[in-house]
């Protein structure tokens, strides 16, 4: 292994353990009366202005001076797609079926990420991505009827809803990427216009159909959000560098973030005792999601 893979590695193990710790915030921050929306917009607004304070301070009037029309395009339509959709999706999934088991499923995403590739592109499937979609499969399987996740209980139904999500961040780090190759940008720049694309969607979202009602949750619930917002700061610029960098292949920093669920049982075991149950069926359905995540990635 080369210096700069393990630099890649090590990068990309940061976005794993603080998305592994962020649901933690999440799910407090739903127990305490807060909503979807209301929840993703806190996020997106506080790590979009984190970077943007950053970038005036670092680039000052050179800032995204060098950004094209097409490569704004581009991490705009990730923001929509990944920052703002994804975003509602897993807290409603957090809420519904609880943090470990929503963290589980997102792992799932190279699985649509190779769908897409069939469809769209016509890329052949290899017997170890194969194995790959047999295994994650399977532990998507064992994740719906280990019966373990949000004490309050859960209907296979609700799954849908990290499913989706995963489907959701699959399209939009795709296009990440190829926006970081495309382009000399730098990684704050693009998470900075990615992560502002997806907040003006959701501000959109709240004055066409949403209201005051919307934000009009609890104090507490704020305080949650505020602290999975700054996790997902530094997790998100983690990532762009990670894939911005010369080894920062698709194929080396997905499985390597997708082993977050994995830190989220740790931490669900820990601290959220009293609205989770951490089973053995989650454990291994964890496992083999990010096993097979990993094969159809390579």
């Amino acid at each position: 292994m080369t210096d700069a893979t393990l630099e890649v590695v090590a990068i990309a193990l940061v976005p794993a353990v603080l998305w592994g710790f962020s649901p933690i915030f999440d799910k407090r921050g739903m127990a305490a009366g807060g909503g979807a929306v209301q929840a993703s917009l806190v996020v997106v607004l506080v790590d979009s202005t984190c970077y943007w304070l950053a970038i005036a301070a670092l680039e000052g009037r050179s800032a995204v001076t060098g950004v094209t029309g097409e490569t704004l395009a581009i991490f705009a339509f990730a923001g929509v797609v990944g920052t703002a959709v994804g975003r509602v999706t897993i807290f409603v999934g957090v809420d519904r079926v609880g943090a470990s088991l929503n963290s589980a499923i997102l792992s799932a995403r190279p699985l649509f990420a190779t769908l897409i590739a069939l469809v769209a592109l016509g890329e052949p499937l290899g017997p170890v991505t194969g194995v790959g979609i047999v295994v994650l499969v399977a532990g998507l399987a064992l994740l719906a009827t280990a019966r373990g996740g949000d004490l309050a209980g859960w209907t296979t139904r609700d799954l849908l809803w990290p499913i989706a999500a995963a489907a959701t961040f699959a399209v939009a780090n795709v296009s990440r990427r190829y926006g970081m190759l495309d382009t000399p940008i730098s990684a704050l720049e693009a998470v900075a216009i990615n992560e502002t694309a997806g907040l003006v969607a959701l501000l959109a979202y709240i004055l066409a159909w949403g209201g005051r009602d919307v934000l009009a949750k609890p104090r507490a619930s704020y305080r949650y959000f505020v602290g999975s917002g700054l996790l997902t700061t530094v997790a998100m610029l983690a990532l762009m560098t990670a894939l911005g960098l010369e080894g920062g292949r698709i194929a080396v920093v997905d499985p390597l973030v997708a082993t977050a669920p994995l830190f989220t049982l740790l931490f669900a075991a820990v601290f959220l005792r009293d609205v989770e149950r951490v089973t053995k069926g989650v454990v291994g359905g964890a496992a083999l999601i990010v096993i097979g995540a990993a094969l159809i990635t390579i």
